[in-house]
């Protein structure tokens, strides 16, 4: 089947060849395995793919372990490096014989790399299915995505799904066993079952790490429905020997040549499987973990920009996948620069639950108030005082448009109030639509209530509160950043004082 450069949809039924390190370091092999893969796959009616990886080795290992060889994975990865320009000579004759280019990035910079480098799909990794950073710029490229899920829990199986679909991307899932390679009573085959139930809208796949010579499980994953497969590959020479999961071009002849056949290797039906200690242990063996980017004082809050996630993570180490928008993490004792983040030394807040149980509030009061929210709204959710405190202090605004003239639309929760401010540029005008505001101009407080209209000049200090729950408009010229100013310098040094959500309203 030949492709193009052009925009396109995951095919289907899609047979992926996954070359990893079975180049061995040597343009020259890898080249040679392209070929005789592609002669291969003539005939069949099915979509081919050749998937390579990438990390960026200069930044994917921490400094201090560059060059060590006694650490499986950074040895391997080392040793098996190509440069710039012979990865592009290995996806020019990926499409020279008409298959679809795909890669796996293991950091962002990779990511970038995918995209300048002309690649059709992007493949995520089981061991960064939850790398939070690495989805985050995944996610923003136009590329049809593919993500296996070995060892990934079915909640965030769910969280990952939610993720690509409010961004719309072309996704598809591969059920997968971290083993290399896989002994046919641990493939629980039936985990396509799992998937297609509980993701229809998605084609659902199956990676395989069993012995190359075993042929029955592909039959078995296509007779169940699964529309994509996955398997090493590569070419023996006498210089080179293929590993312990990797085919030989007559090993994958007969693989695609496999009928159906019995269900003798199918596992567990309807639940998510539990991951092995071993299938864990490898897991983390890959993932990156955070270390600290400058010294960190106990009691600080462990920010982004204050930490770089690397290889190898140490024991107990905090990892990419444990980091998100959502998490908060506190250093419960001194942090020195370059050393791990680990979960002995930080307290660990998921604050998922309480941002969602402040959204329904926020929808709620919306539907009573029966305002109408463009869908594409952000809603900004400003929590002063910290998040702890956002029932006593605080408010959600979504901006409508902000060009020379600005429109946001605020929602006070009962019982709240937003701390006095004033702005030095912007004039505002505050429209109620629904429920009583107590607004405070200079010190001197009104009540209003839906269809009154007050202006706020430059300079004025304003606050507000609702006893029952207000919604207002804010029409005003143009919303900087940097003018906003509260009289109480509690609030500067409040961190992380505000929560962005880019999609809510569904």
């Amino acid at each position: 089947m030949t492709t193009t450069d052009a925009v396109f949809r995951i095919p289907e039924p899609l047979f992926i060849f996954e070359l990893a390190n079975n180049h061995m370091g040597d343009v020259e092999h890898g080249l040679r395995i392209i070929d005789e893969f592609a002669t291969l796959s003539e005939g069949y009616p099915f979509a081919f793919a050749i998937k390579l990886q990438f990390r960026e080795l200069d930044t994917f290992i921490h400094p201090d372990f560059q060059g060590r060889t006694d650490i499986k994975y950074i040895k391997r990865f080392s040793e098996t490096r190509l440069g710039r320009a012979e990865t592009r000579r290995l996806v020019a004759a990926i499409k020279a014989r008409g298959l679809v280019a795909m890669c796996t990035p293991f950091d962002e910079a990779s990511v970038d790399r995918i995209v300048e480098d002309g690649f059709n799909i992007l493949k995520i990794a089981s061991c960064s299915f939850t790398d939070w950073p690495l989805l985050e710029k995944i996610g923003a490229t136009d590329l049809p995505i593919i993500g296996s899920t070995a060892g990934i829990q079915i909640s965030d199986i769910d969280n990952v799904v939610a993720f690509m679909r409010h961004r719309d991307k072309d996704f598809a899932l591969m059920t997968c066993v971290a083993q290399y390679p896989t002994p046919s009573d641990a493939l629980q085959l039936n985990q396509i079952d799992l998937l297609k139930e509980r993701y229809p809208h998605l084609p659902i796949g199956y990676s395989t790490h069993e012995s190359p010579d075993e042929t029955l499980p592909v039959a078995m994953a296509i007779a169940k429905g699964a529309r994509l497969f996955e398997k090493h590959v590569g070419v023996p020479t006498d210089a080179y020997a293929l590993n312990a999961y990797s085919a030989s071009p007559a090993q994958a002849r007969a693989w695609l040549d496999a009928a159906a056949k019995a269900f003798a290797v199918a596992g567990l039906s309807g639940v998510r499987v539990e991951p092995t200690p071993a299938e864990l242990d490898a897991l983390k063996d890959l993932r990156r973990g955070a270390f600290a980017r400058r010294p960190i004082a106990a009691g600080e809050q462990v920010r982004s920009e204050d930490v770089f996630f690397a290889i190898p993570c140490q024991p107990g180490q905090i990892t990419a996948n444990d980091w998100s928008k959502y998490a908060r993490f506190t250093a419960t004792a001194d942090i020195p620069a370059s050393a791990p983040v680990l979960a002995s030394s930080t307290r660990h807040e998921n604050v998922r639950g309480t941002i969602n149980a402040i959204v329904d509030r926020v929808k709620a009061l919306l539907a009573e108030s029966r305002g109408v929210v463009p869908g594409e709204a952000e809603l900004e959710i400003s929590h002063h005082y910290g998040l702890e405190r956002f029932d006593q202090f605080g408010i959600t605004m979504m901006t409508v448009v902000n060009r020379n003239y600005c429109k946001k639309l605020i929602v006070v929760l009962p019982g709240q109030r937003h701390p006095e401010q004033y702005h030095e540029r912007k004039e505002e005008t505050f429209h109620v639509l629904h429920g009583d505001l107590r607004l405070e101009l200079d010190g001197e407080a009104a009540l209003c209530r839906p269809g009154t209209v007050v202006t706020i000049a430059p300079g004025t200090r304003h606050a507000f509160e609702s006893a029952t729950g207000a919604v207002f408009e804010e029409i005003s010229s143009t919303h900087f950043v940097d003018d906003s100013f509260y009289t109480d310098p509690a609030i500067a040094s409040t961190p992380n004082r505000k929560t962005f959500l880019r999609y809510w309203v569904s």
